[in-house]
Formats: C-alpha cells, structure tokens, sequence
C-alpha cells in the first residue's frame, strides 16, 4: 500500500519572498512547529554556494551552515532536506550525509540539463544522501522527454522523482498524464512527488488529485505554510495536511502549523504579497514565463486585453524561456499598427492652425492652478487638447490618446460625453471607430528608456501638422516625494521612481524642438528648464 508524505517547503519557497531572510528566531521556530506537526518532511532552504553564510536566512553555501542554524534542534520524526539549483553548490560544498545535519538533498534542474543534473544526483546518492529529482516545469517535456528523463532516473534510482509545476500550468487531466507517465515506467522503489503553484487556484486541488491517484508507490505532496512562495505561491500545506488527515488517517498537529502561519509567517504576507492574482492567471493562460507579463505590464501604456494578445503571439520554446530581446520586438511589432495617416494629418493642420493651442495634462496643478488656467482660457480662447485625461470642468476640444491602458479607464466618458478623438494606432476603438487615427511609430523613441512619453509623442505630431506654438498647463514634471497627477488613481509607482530620468528626458526634448515650435507654461512646471521658458 502507498504511504504518503507531505513535504513543507516553506523556509526554502516562502524565501523568494523575502530574499529568505526570515531571520534566525523564525527559521528556529518554523522549523520547530514544523517538526511538532509531524511534518514527514522539512526542507530548510536552499545550499547555493554563491551566497555567503547569514545565520538570518535560509540560504546557504554548504551543508556545513545547515548545521549552524539548525543543527541542535530537535527533527521528532521528520526527515531533513535542503534544495540545491543544478549548478550552483558544487560537491566540495557537500560532505557525507553522515557528517550533515540533511537527511535529503533535493536537485532542481531544467529539462535540457536533465542527463548532467541526475549525474550530480548519482554523486549526491554517493555521499549517503536521500535524492529527489525535481523537474522544473514539468509541462513543458513532450513524452519523449519524460520517458528519456525515465530512462536515466532508472539507472540512477533517486530517492523520488518531482513533478514541479513551475507556472502553474496543471489541470488535472495533464497532472495524471504526467503521474501515469511516470508511475507506469520508473523503478518501483521510486518515490513520486508533485509540487504546486497556485497561478489557476489549482495547487490545492491538485494535491487532492495526486493523493486520490491508485498506485503502490509512495506519494510526496509539497506545501508551505499559508501558501507563502514564489509568484502565485504554493499549495498551503495546512490545507494539504487537514485533506491527509480527514481522507487517509493521518495526525498531522494542524494547530502547530496555525500557530506558525500566526507568528512567524503572516508578519511577511502585508509587506510582500503573494497568491493568486491577475498577473499570475495570464502568465498560466498563455502558458508563458511571469517575465513576460511583468514585462509588459511595466510599460503602463497596456490594456489587460493587449497585454493578452501580446502573450498569444509567443511561440515554442520561448513561451517558458524568458527572453527580453525577444518581447521587445514583439512588443515593437505590436505597436507597429500602420495606417495611412497622410489625410489625417492634413486635416489635423487645417483645423488646428491660426487659433491659439493649448495643451492640458494630468498634473496637480491643474487643479491647484485653476485661476490662472481659466484665465488663459478666458483672454485667448485657445483648441484645448488633453493628453490621456479628461479634466474636471474643463471641456478640451480634443483629446489625443496614446495609451490603451488610459484609454480603458477613459472609454466609457469618453463616449457618453462625445469627445473627439486623435488616437494612435497602437490603441483599439472598444466601440466604433475613432475621430483621427495617426501613425504611432514616427511618435516614438526607440532610442528612449520609455519609448511613448505621451507628451513628447503628440508634440512629434503637432510638428508634423506645422504648429508653431502652444501653451502647457498641468505638465508639472515629476516628484518623487507628492503626488503626481490630479487623480490619485492615475498614478503609476514607476513615476516616481524614474522622476529625475523623466524630468530630463523630457526637458531634454523641450529645448530640442524650440527652433520648431515655442512652447510657455501657464502652471509651474519642471519641463520649464529653471525658468527658460516663458510662465504665461
């Protein structure tokens, strides 16, 4: 009959949250509630020799530290593991199970290191050590590749073979493929384990699955307290172990886990989040790396909806590989929607020349600057067009819109209330067509940290339709200790953080185009180069 074994990975997982410096009173007291639960088995944390020894994190350079932080405590009943990433912690790091504290040593790898990685876990069997090979996103092997990895699994006889579920990818139908695969065709005193993400909200449920599986071979299921992990997190493993105590009859002690969660564990969660969450649920849609996503999502110009399209055009291998050179261009391609823009921009010009033209943005100072904005308004009687925003009781005569993100905050105002709309052609209508669509790719600069600075891209376009001068009101620069913008929903974190590259790229670009068009400022400005440029 199998046995089954739950695995805590909390203290090696739960670390990519908070660069595993749960300091050393919590590892102590997480290890011990731990053991108390009767947990069957407890990783510590990594062994990666290119960290130094910090008796706060579980992190580690060679098993020699293991014992430094855990080495007088009490396992009870549990078997002792850490994790090493194929490649990282040499064997001169490693002495003989007999001299270490580790009962166990778990070796991640990825599929094309599969053949050198399990000869690392045949040394590692050497030294006296439990091994379990753990297969790094286990979706992304063809069968061909299982049984291949089978193959040299079999002759290298590790103590249990992973299925990680690195994305969190799995359904229940692929995660008992993936078990037949492997429980059909390895030796029968190999272990199998499964370790979960939670990017679909399946981690629970599939540990439930893998359990309820028929097989004479002993199941190994990880969980982490609360969850606590990298991306959407793990599988929690109080859930896990309350399952295996209500369905198999087991005693795990589920307060002592509660009492972890309580006073080691939730102190973590408010500073660093994890779980599921949007940005995890579109990596696992579109079977991709959460790079990619994070990737895209950093740009702040893109709609949930295009970042999804831009995920669907991955291919391959590089779905799982993450590789920036490569979403960049897909990212310039994506942007690259080509229109003929030469009629637009001609009736742009005949319709924006000889009236005074005035700009408004989204800064604070919109609204703290009021009167001297309406009285621009009031004596020149200016073409108002804002840029990504709709001001409160100012009606602009145009909006120009560059940024799908704002524009799907902006949609529904815009359309009840009819503006018109100069849009680029990287932003989709969700309703009808838009009033003027312009080319994007001349408004860009490819060269530029944030290639679509809204600003300078419709400055770009002004220029193309000859407008020689305009006045700026609510461009106030950025700060990184106040608020940036009129709406407190419109702010971006990233804002302040690139406050000083922004201020100067963007006054840079000022004083590039004054031979071409005169620019003055109504409200107080950054962009206005110390008073250089006239205040209206």
């Amino acid at each position: 009959m199998k046995k089954i074994m739950l695995l805590d990975c909390t203290l090696r997982d739960g670390g990519y949250v908070n660069d595993w410096n749960f300091g050393h009173n919590n590892l102590v007291s997480i290890f011990e509630r731990l053991a108390e639960a009767m947990v069957d088995i407890i990783e510590i944390g990594f062994l990666d020799e290119r960290r130094n020894f910090d008796p706060n994190r579980s992190i580690m350079p060679d098993t020699d530290c293991v014992s430094k932080i855990y080495g007088r405590l009490d396992r009870k009943n549990s078997m002792v593991v850490g994790m090493i990433d194929y490649g990282t912690c040499s064997l001169s790091n490693i002495r003989p199970c007999e001299d270490s504290y580790l009962d166990g040593i778990r070796v991640i790898f990825k599929k094309h290191l599969r053949k050198p990685a399990l000869e690392f876990c045949a040394e590692l069997k050497k030294l006296g050590y439990k091994v379990f090979a753990q297969l790094v996103s286990v979706t992304s092997y063809t069968d061909e590749e299982i049984l291949d990895l089978i193959s040299i699994a079999n002759e290298v006889k590790p103590y249990a073979v992973s299925m990680v579920d690195t994305y969190g990818l799995m359904h229940q139908n692929n995660l008992n493929h993936y078990f037949r695969l492997l429980d059909e065709n390895l030796c029968p005193q190999i272990n199998l384990g499964y370790h979960a993400h939670n990017n679909f909200q399946m981690g629970y449920a599939n540990c439930i699955a893998m359990l309820a599986n028929s097989t004479k071979r002993n199941i190994i299921v990880d969980g982490s307290l609360y969850g606590m992990g990298k991306s959407a997190g793990n599988a929690p493993v109080e859930l896990i172990a309350m399952h295996i105590n209500h369905s198999y009859g087991h005693r795990y002690h589920i307060s002592q886990l509660l009492e972890a969660i309580d006073s080691n564990i939730s102190q973590f969660y408010t500073s660093a989040t994890w779980g599921y969450n949007m940005f995890y649920y579109l990596a696992a849609s579109n079977d991709c790396h959460p790079n990619y996503v994070s990737y895209l999502t950093e740009k702040r110009t893109l709609s949930v909806k295009s970042v999804n399209e831009l995920l669907g055009r991955l291919e391959g291998e590089k779905k799982l590989l993450f590789d920036k050179k490569y979403i960049e261009l897909l990212y310039l391609q994506y942007l690259d929607n080509e229109v003929n823009d030469t009629q637009t921009v001609s009736e742009l010009e005949a319709i924006l020349s000889g009236r005074p033209l005035m700009i408004i943005g989204p800064g604070s100072s919109v609204r703290s600057e009021k009167a001297a904005v309406d009285k621009y308004i009031s004596a020149n009687s200016p073409v108002i067009i804002s840029i990504n925003y709709i001001p409160d009781n100012i009606r602009p005569d145009y909006v120009f819109v560059s940024n799908s993100k704002r524009y799907v905050q902006m949609a529904t105002e815009l359309a009840n209330s009819q503006f018109t709309i100069i849009a680029t052609s990287n932003v989709t209508s969700y309703k009808g067509s838009f009033d003027y669509i312009v080319n994007v790719s001349p408004l860009l600069d490819l060269d530029a940290e944030i290639i679509d600075n809204s600003l300078t891209m419709l400055l770009r376009l002004l220029i193309k339709t000859n407008i020689k001068d305009a006045a700026l009101a609510g461009f106030d620069g950025y700060s990184k200790v106040v608020e940036n913008y009129a709406h407190p929903v419109m702010e971006y974190s990233f804002a302040k953080e690139k406050a000083d590259y922004l201020n100067k790229y963007t006054t840079d670009f000022i004083g590039s185009i004054k031979d071409k068009m005169t620019l003055s400022f109504v409200t107080k400005s950054r962009y206005a180069c110390g008073g250089s440029y006239e205040q209206v």
